[in-house]
């Protein structure tokens, strides 16, 4: 029994023309963001039903004397971060399969605490000790009242397994956040977290993992 994992980065959103860390600020998608993601529905759509098809004549079915294919070619749950950049973005990914998102918490983005809805010249001046901390080791370094990447990646991991385990043997979208998408990707790839930025995660993105026998399987990463 395979379950199909599809990771999808929310669109672009208000203000994106000055790089800020917005975090869990509830800032909405602008009008390029929702077409953005408009079109990545359509174009996992696609990926999905061409999936089934590949999956018949992929190598891993011989690794592991996988014979059950059986189940849909499109999406059975969606699940998306509370914040609303996500939601909108998994409502469009959740439309072509009749379905509407659930909405878990664990999936929002990191919450940058007093970095928050400011920009990255403007944190380097105003916290210069801190922002060179955060450079030096993002992994454990927690901004003013935020949290550390570690922090981050244990609630994204325990939703994820939270959301395998009731989906097995399914597809199903999980639509959440730069961060978060990296921290699982990290978790599922075997990759340290202090190596989380060497995975690009471009705005309205989807990532593909199959799971064989609980073995997960990258098919795509950054898909546009």
């Amino acid at each position: 029994m395979v379950t199909t994992l599809c990771l999808v980065r929310h669109g672009e959103t208000e203000g994106a023309e000055i790089p800020r860390y917005k975090g869990s600020l509830d800032v909405a998608m602008s009008a390029r963001g929702h077409e953005q993601v408009r079109r990545t529905a359509g174009r996992l759509r696609d990926y999905l039903a061409d999936l089934l098809s590949a999956r018949r004549h992929s190598y891993l079915r011989a690794v592991h004397a996988e014979s059950d294919l059986a189940g849909g070619t499109g999406l059975d749950a969606v699940y998306c971060s509370p914040l609303i950049r996500a939601l909108n973005s998994a409502e469009y990914i959740a439309a072509p399969h009749g379905l509407e998102p659930v909405v878990a918490r664990d999936l929002r983005e990191r919450d940058f605490g007093e970095w928050e809805g400011l920009s990255f010249s403007d944190i380097r001046k105003a916290w210069p000790e801190a922002f060179a901390a955060w450079a030096a080791d993002p992994v454990n370094f927690a901004p003013p009242g935020g949290e550390t990447t570690l922090g981050v990646a244990r609630r994204a991991e325990a939703a994820l397994t939270a959301i395998l385990d009731r989906h097995r043997g399914q597809n199903l979208a999980l639509v959440a956040h730069g961060g978060i998408n990296r921290v699982i990707l990290c978790h599922l790839l075997g990759v340290p977290l202090a190596n989380i930025f060497r995975i690009e995660q471009d705005l309205a993105c989807f990532n593909i993992i199959e799971f064989w026998d609980q073995l997960p399987v990258v098919k795509l990463l950054n898909g546009l």
